[in-house]
């Protein structure tokens, strides 16, 4: 039997945060919530009482950034050594297969209706957009041929407690991990497949600062964005402090937290409802056209 010694203390202290009872929050909850909290609500806490399912609306734009991200982001698995030759001849990828062959397999995913696509014109012309994004990472493969990392996650999401007695859970994926051997540190690099530019008061660099820091031991030397719509190279951002990633989060994810236990979630405009609420009020209202079941059991409708 394995006892203390007499007089030795004894580490009585318990962690009584409960990781499924934890508010989970992230760079799309925390946008959702900064835009209107009563669109935050009906996306991310509300379930449909006749499916118990929450609700998403899908769109071109959303679609067409899966299937890219889809493209791109698992390339991060194939060891650098083995990703540059065939990268740069434009041929052969990810384990033998053509890039564009890959993109085709992923559009196949958001084609139709389950992908917001009412017109077969309006698709094509949205693939032939994403197409363009990977033949632009094909002619320009950048950081995509040198060593990339990876965080390591239970079900593939990375996730830290944001503060130790908060019961305040912080999430995320990260599109690429690049290493920076000149002094052993990461840099991330985000794939942008927008039309609009990141704003600067964006949340997302942020998060993923606190991630990397309480996730992984190298540190975090710099960040850019890939606009792939229109840049052949990354766009360098600048990173904010350990210090100041924490209170901006923290603040917001408080405000949430204060939001869902008072369960006061109003739109800013009153009962006519803005950009952000009204497609999910018009799903409420039995307008928005039901397409399925998509990705984390959501009930998906068309905006």
């Amino acid at each position: 039997m394995n006892q203390a010694k007499a007089g030795q203390k004894q580490d009585t202290k318990v962690d009584t945060r409960n990781k499924f009872g934890a508010l989970w929050v992230s760079h799309s909850s925390m946008g959702d919530f900064l835009k209107c909290p009563r669109a935050y609500y009906l996306h991310n806490v509300y379930k449909d009482p006749k499916t118990g399912r929450k609700i998403s609306t899908v769109s071109a734009a959303m679609s067409l950034g899966q299937a890219v991200h889809g493209t791109l982001e698992p390339l991060a698995l194939v060891p650098a050594e083995k990703r540059i030759a065939p990268i740069l001849d434009a041929e052969n990828f990810s384990m033998g297969h053509p890039l564009l062959d890959v993109y085709e397999k992923e559009w196949k995913k958001v084609s139709g209706l389950v992908g917001g696509f009412e017109d077969p014109v309006k698709e094509e012309s949205a693939k032939e957009r994403g197409r363009n994004m990977i033949l632009r990472v094909i002619k320009n493969p950048g950081p995509l041929v040198q060593k990339a990392l990876r965080l390591k996650a239970p079900d593939d999401l990375p996730f830290t407690w944001l503060t130790p007695k908060d019961n305040i859970i912080l999430c995320g994926k990260i599109d690429w991990l690049m290493y920076v051997s000149e002094d052993d540190s990461a840099h991330i690099l985000d794939f942008k497949t927008g039309k609009n530019e990141e704003s600067e008061d964006s949340l997302q660099l942020p998060i993923y600062t606190i991630l990397l820091n309480d996730l992984q031991k190298r540190k975090v030397s710099g960040a850019s964005y890939w606009y792939l719509d229109k840049d052949d190279s990354p766009v360098p951002k600048k990173l904010p402090t350990l210090e100041e990633a924490r209170t901006r989060v923290f603040e917001v994810a408080k405000e949430i937290e204060k939001s869902k236990l008072s369960m006061n979630f109003k739109c800013p405009y009153g009962d006519s409802g803005c950009f952000a609420c009204a497609p999910y009020e018009r799903i409420l209202r039995g307008e928005g056209k039901y397409v399925g079941v998509g990705g984390y059991g959501r009930d998906l409708y068309i905006e």
